[in-house]
């Protein structure tokens, strides 16, 4: 088991990998594409708005965004803790930006978005009416990193019938205008990382939501960091989940760790062997444990848990 040293190595490692030419290409296409467009859709994972959020095309949002609506939409927010979900709701709102929860899904919030495209627009597209300029179309950006929900949150917003609206003056072949209703077309765009990670817990929590592939990192080291982060904040439910008790977690926890002993580690290793996570002989298989705990996270089997408290 690798320690909190181990594994900064391992993020400094890889923090260059995953930063092909098509992304460098991409952020630059993005930020051409921005000058077309009334709307920027930022989907966030409800989970970890803050890891979610690509500080290179931030910035370039925000560079660009002085004639430019903005909202945020907190996907995947069926997986997230209800009050946290608010508290970032109104985190984004003293920063002035509106943001909404959906979880694309199901479909839950995709309307309210709908409406709050129109609101935002709604002075604008007023005052080119009066000036003649009737059956103006709304034109919205979505950006996200990758395994935001983003597909899910295009074809969800246009009904699943994402159709090519057409070729427009200054838009290049490649690009597709999706046409939403009457009144709103939306440019989708590749989703892309960064290419070196500042923070270490920026780095976890993309690895918990599966952002950052699998293969890339050691996933023993990732599951025992999440397990780690819900026994501090969420221990009921991994009591719950993995039918342990309390008073034994507790008692696991309470042990002085300058002894020998690897408390979360032993907590993986009693889940593995509760689930049946076992190998020839009766040892627990920690690789199978490890992808266990971390299948079970993402697929919101412990319930709503948020990665990132709201300031």
């Amino acid at each position: 088991m690798n320690n909190k040293k181990d594994n900064e190595e391992v993020f400094s490692k890889v923090s260059i990998n995953w930063f092909p030419g098509h992304m460098a290409k991409t952020i630059k296409q993005i930020e051409e594409d921005l000058k077309l467009v009334d709307v920027i859709i930022e989907l966030l994972d409800a989970r970890i708005p803050i890891a979610s959020q690509n500080p290179d095309i931030k910035k370039i949002i925000e560079k660009s965004s002085k004639n430019k609506k903005r909202i945020i939409i907190l996907n995947k927010s069926d997986l997230a803790d209800k009050q946290e979900n608010e508290k970032w709701i109104q985190f984004f709102r003293k920063e002035g930006i509106t943001a909404i929860t959906t979880d694309a899904n199901s479909g839950n919030g995709i309307n309210e978005c709908i409406r709050q495209i129109e609101k935002e627009m709604q002075e604008e597209i007023s005052n080119l009416k009066e000036k003649g300029r009737v059956g103006r179309k709304i034109r919205a950006m979505v950006v996200g990193i990758p395994n935001v929900g983003k597909s899910s949150f295009i074809n969800r917003i246009a009904k699943k019938t994402s159709a090519e609206v057409g070729n427009k003056p200054g838009v290049t072949k490649a690009k597709q205008w999706i046409r939403i209703n009457d009144n709103i077309e939306l440019l989708d765009t590749p989703g892309i990382l960064w290419p070196k990670f500042e923070d270490q817990n920026v780095a976890l929590n993309l690895s918990y939501i599966g952002t950052i592939k699998d293969e890339i990192l050691d996933q023993i080291d990732i599951a025992y960091n999440l397990l780690k982060y819900l026994l501090e904040n969420y221990k009921l439910k991994i009591c719950e989940r993995y039918k342990i008790d309390e008073n034994k977690i507790n008692e696991i926890l309470d042990r002085n760790e300058d002894e020998g002993y690897n408390n979360i580690y032993d907590i993986m290793l009693i889940i593995g062997k509760n689930r049946g996570a076992l190998m020839s002989g009766g040892k627990v298989d920690e690789e199978k444990t490890s992808r266990l705990i971390l299948d079970d996270f993402r697929t919101g089997k412990f319930g709503r848990i948020t990665l990132e408290k709201a300031i």
